[in-house]
């Protein structure tokens, strides 16, 4: 659902999603009425009942929809054979390419989570957690020291720091047309080419600051070692 105005050659109901993304993202769930949506999509406030029940249901296809794609396309990334490397390349490039084209939905979910019924809320926690394990697999594997059990939280936390690094282009990337954006930004191919190096870089100085843990700890075992065997042996003498 990329941020265009609505095309004629879509279905009427894709077209009203996309309508009611960018006006909610633009002024809020609560600040957008029916007959707003109706209007950019050039039908009548009461008949987009015969698309979607009501506002919530519009807000729970968005958001749930959105969270359902994330995580089938994943898998789908994530399930190549070229390795974990590759892998973890390609939902990289998958979640870049969501954060570039889709804006609006990135919004809509900070700021409208909480207005989803307690059951879609629940849907959509539960599929984000899906799609975070499987990072948090992808990641481990692609990067070994990141494997062991002990660094399994470093992992998790570093694909959290992601997602938030990824997620904040609708903060920082320019401009967005469907808001009437007009900042001065990175084209997009620069900026999706910039995520993605910033995302390997943060994996990869996770893996760094395990490794380097790691090597301390045992250094700091051997000398303990060492300087127990010296008390033993002046002991011994």
């Amino acid at each position: 659902m990329p941020n265009v105005p609505p095309a004629s050659g879509l279905p009427r109901r894709d077209q009203i999603r996309k309508e009611a993304a960018r006006l909610f993202a633009a002024r809020g769930f609560l600040g957008v009425g029916v007959d707003e949506i109706g209007k950019a999509v050039g039908i009548s406030g009461p008949a987009l009942y015969r698309h979607f029940a009501g506002k919530d249901a519009m807000l729970a296809d968005l958001l749930v929809g959105i969270s359902e794609r994330l995580l089938e396309e994943g898998r789908r990334r994530a399930g190549g054979n070229e390795g974990p490397a590759a892998a973890l390349d390609a939902l990289i490039g998958g979640h870049v390419d969501f954060a570039l084209d889709d804006r609006d939905l990135i919004t809509l979910h900070d700021r409208e989570l909480l207005n989803l019924r307690e059951e879609d809320r629940r849907t959509v926690r539960r599929l984000q957690r899906a799609y975070v394990e499987l990072w948090v697999d992808v990641v481990r594997q692609a990067y070994p020291p990141l494997a062991a059990p002990s660094a399994e939280p470093v992992a998790r936390a570093s694909v959290h720091a992601v997602f938030g690094l990824i997620n904040s282009t609708p903060h920082s990337h320019g401009p967005n047309p469907a808001q009437g954006d007009e900042r001065v930004g990175l084209p997009r191919d620069a900026m999706a080419a910039l995520l993605h190096s910033l995302a390997h870089g943060a994996f990869s100085a996770a893996a760094e600051a395990v490794a380097a843990e790691a090597v301390a700890a045992d250094t700091a075992r051997a000398a303990a070692e060492a300087a127990r065997a010296e008390t033993g042996a002046g002991a011994r003498a």
